[in-house]
């Protein structure tokens, strides 16, 4: 059971807690579908860590690799003027599942969730290389397009 929350204290979504020893981590939490999240992002010289948690579970862990390996293809690293693409995920990035996704269609979402925060942060960083490792933890399953946005969106507040 989640300790209760003094309503005087900001958020924790409006205050990450950020550390830098022995690599950045920052943590942010929020409530998606009425459920506390809990997002921390770790960011080490070879990866780029990032946990999504509901009650302390992790049942999925994903990798994408941002460094692209065609060097004539310099275009994916741009992002999309068009504000309707703007919102898919970069078509060069491969997740890949490395534990979980007990079945297809948790598979296949724990990848789109990966997509979509590789491409976020390629976005924000045009020449990052590091391999982004993703956890997912989500207590519920819900492939709903608003608890997909909830949670990219509390993600952005954490890289």
């Amino acid at each position: 059971m989640p300790l209760p929350i003094d309503p005087n204290l900001p958020s924790p979504a409006e205050a990450p807690m950020t550390s830098s020893y022995p690599a950045t981590t920052k943590q942010v939490a929020g409530h998606i579908d009425g459920t506390l999240t809990d997002v921390t992002c770790t960011s080490f010289s070879d990866k780029i860590l990032i946990t999504i948690t509901q009650a302390g579970r992790l049942a999925q862990w994903i990798h994408v690799p941002l460094d692209v390996s065609n060097p004539t293809a310099p275009d994916h690293y741009l992002p999309s003027t068009d504000t309707e693409d703007s919102l898919l995920p970069m078509t060069h990035l491969t997740p890949k599942t490395l534990l979980g996704g007990s079945n297809q269609e948790r598979e296949t979402t724990g990848q789109l969730y990966a997509a979509q925060i590789a491409s976020l942060i390629a976005a924000k960083d045009p020449h990052e290389k590091r391999t982004v490792v993703i956890g997912l933890g989500l207590s519920k399953f819900n492939a709903s397009r608003e608890v997909f946005y909830d949670t990219v969106d509390l993600v952005r507040k954490c890289v």
